[in-house]
């Protein structure tokens, strides 16, 4: 028996560790290594529907606006069979991770309007995807913009996608919700299967000499596991859908604390990009340990028996933790006095 197996969306997979979209999946090879190291499947770098309107934008611009100014080039038109568009590229790479991998591939879509994200879903399911991860990014900035109105757009688009393609949807989803746990239950009822804690929003950063506004990008840190280990062990046993935890997975510690919260799967990212894939392979030998030396059978026997549902001390995850968190600080000597 295979003590590190789990399910994820409906795939029966070897073990829990997932690694995330991220620029590792643009190369072949470097998913080989990824999938050789352990990994047990693969979620793609994001196909941005924005990206699609911008290229078209563009050949809009310099090859059907060329005669602008130039009357004699209104009928010379040269169609560039030989560019690849962006879009093109993507299903080419989807393609190609299928055939070169034996574990399953999950492509990530970030889109812009409901009718790009059904489009392009339709044609994520068509390249052969196992599964869908859905990268909803919505900042609202008006102030007139309701948390209810910005649900309601979350699942509109869950809902329509979930109509039009038949593998499994799994929502990576921002921690800036005011009820999670009940805005994930509707997820469910949309037509969900799975669901992410949580995605991480990168900030955009201001210049003090140019006073320009430029985009910073920081890897996670541990500090930000604990986040999604909490709300995971608050959401197993309150859903029928996947669990992930995404964000602050770097070592093996974080990564059991989160399978006993309730997660069927742990997603890498950071910490792949800053020490390789052999990360994945010390982490697989390090859990494998710590289940025998704890007497565990199998990940399915540790999953949750930590979380809200069966903690020993359940209210530890609530606000009557809050005080004691609070005086269990103490200032290093000699700062204060």
């Amino acid at each position: 028996m295979n003590k590190l197996a789990t399910n994820y969306l409906g795939l029966d997979l070897k073990n829990p560790l997932v690694p995330s979209a991220s620029p590792l999946s643009k190369d072949l090879a470097h998913a080989k290594r990824l999938q050789d190291a352990g990994a047990s499947a693969l979620i793609m770098y994001s196909l941005f529907e924005e990206k699609i309107a911008a290229e078209q934008q563009h050949l809009l611009r310099f090859f059907y606006e060329q005669s602008l100014g130039h009357a004699e080039a209104d009928s010379f038109h040269p169609v560039p069979d030989h560019v690849k568009s962006y879009f093109d590229g993507y299903l080419d790479q989807l393609y190609s991770l299928k055939q070169g991998l034996e574990i399953p591939v999950i492509a990530s879509l970030n889109g812009t309007t409901l009718g790009g994200w059904i489009e392009y879903a339709h044609h994520l399911e068509q390249a052969g995807a196992d599964a869908l991860e859905l990268n909803i990014y919505h900042l609202p900035t008006d102030a007139e913009q309701s948390s209810n109105s910005i649900e309601h757009h979350y699942l509109q688009i869950v809902g329509a996608i979930r109509q039009e393609i038949s593998i499994p949807l799994t929502v990576k989803l921002s921690p800036q919700f005011s009820s999670p746990l009940h805005f994930i239950k509707a997820l469910e009822s949309a037509g969900a299967n799975g669901i992410s804690l949580f995605n991480r929003f990168y900030q955009a950063d201001i210049d003090l000499e140019t006073l320009n506004i430029v985009p910073k990008l920081e890897l996670s840190t541990v500090a930000e596991a604990l986040l999604r280990i909490r709300w995971t062990a608050l959401l197993y046993g309150q859903t029928k859908m996947s669990l992930a935890v995404t964000g602050g997975f770097h070592q093996t510690p974080e990564t059991i604390k989160a399978l006993l919260a309730g997660a069927d799967v742990v997603h890498y990212c950071s910490a792949l990009l800053l020490a390789g894939p052999g990360r994945l392979s010390s982490i697989l030998q390090e859990l494998a340990l710590w289940l025998e030396e704890h007497e565990y059978e199998s990940i399915q026997q540790l999953k949750g028996s930590v979380s809200y549902k069966n903690a020993i001390n359940p209210s530890a995850y609530e606000r009557a933790n809050y005080l004691e968190v609070l005086d269990s600080y103490t200032p290093s000597p000699g700062i204060w006095r």
